[in-house]
């Protein structure tokens, strides 16, 4: 009996077959691959937060999700991200003169942290640097709350920037102290002959805050001026032109004759954050601070 035979020729036919299901498990599997990987990147981008803004955008096209980034820029050209008063940083400056020449600048921030390891990133709010100006012209950023200026300036401007380089700013002004170089003579013997610094004097019925206008230009400098509620404050304004005088919430407003000096006095008795300014030429002479 002639035994049975084998043959692998019925496998045949069916060869094709099996190659295609093997490429198609193939491609499935990279498939597969390529998903679980996608899944892991975006769990990667959704992981551990961060600041930085993606390569390829500018620091100001770095979202953020703070404020409202404005047109309008500060005259070192950066953009102002408009932030509402409630909760918006704040600085004022101490100085204190240098053994060796110039200032010891003590910066006293309010909602505001100083993030140097996130410079360049996304705008957080109360998270950034300041930038230090003398007599308008950037000078040094600083990364904490103290630093160094040399002498022979007049005026210094302290301003508060978000890690993306914009301008935190309110009512469409930087956030910023602006203090006159003249608190005392520097060690090294250079006489400072800054304007009077935008503070109030104090007198028996009060205190009284002295501005003049010249033109477009307010001195002393607009800047923040710190009062307690009930406070009585009386503003002297000089106009080199008729204009009017308004204060902000309080919706108070004087009459300001050309060359005449013009006085207004009022009782701060809202707390707040209140801009003066004037109607026809739009100048902001001071932020009074009410807490």
């Amino acid at each position: 009996m002639t035994p049975p035979t084998f043959a692998s020729a019925s496998a045949s036919p069916s060869a094709p077959g099996v190659g295609r299901a093997a490429r198609a498990a193939r491609t499935a599997r990279v498939a597969l691959g390529l998903v679980l990987g996608a899944v892991l990147l975006l769990a990667g981008c959704g992981g551990r937060p961060t600041t930085h803004h993606k390569p390829g955008t500018s620091h100001q096209e770095a979202t953020g999700a703070n404020g409202t980034v404005l047109a309008a820029e500060d005259a070192t050209g950066h953009r102002l991200r408009e932030v509402p008063a409630a909760g918006a940083p704040g600085v004022r400056v101490e100085l204190r003169p240098d053994s060796e020449g110039g200032w010891n600048v003590h910066l006293l921030v309010e909602r505001f942290r100083f993030t140097p390891e996130s410079t360049g990133g996304a705008a957080l709010l109360g998270r950034g640097h300041a930038r230090l100006l003398l007599d308008g012209r950037e000078t040094a950023r600083a990364y904490g709350p103290w630093a160094h200026v040399p002498a022979g300036a007049r005026t210094l401007t302290v301003r508060l920037y978000a890690d993306d380089h914009t301008v935190w700013a309110v009512a469409g002004r930087p956030i910023e102290a602006v203090v006159p170089l003249t608190a005392a003579t520097p060690p090294d013997g250079t006489p400072s002959t800054a304007p009077p610094a935008a503070t109030a004097s104090a007198t028996p019925a009060g205190r009284t805050l002295t501005v003049t206008i010249t033109g477009d230009s307010v001195q002393p400098p607009p800047s923040r001026v710190a009062f307690k509620k009930g406070e009585r404050l009386t503003l002297q304004v000089t106009s080199d032109r008729a204009d009017t005088l308004h204060v902000h919430g309080y919706d108070r407003e004087l009459p300001l004759p050309a060359g005449t000096p013009a006085t207004l006095t009022l009782t701060l008795d809202r707390t707040g954050l209140f801009e003066v300014e004037t109607h026809e030429s739009g100048l902001v002479l001071t932020q009074l601070v009410v807490r």
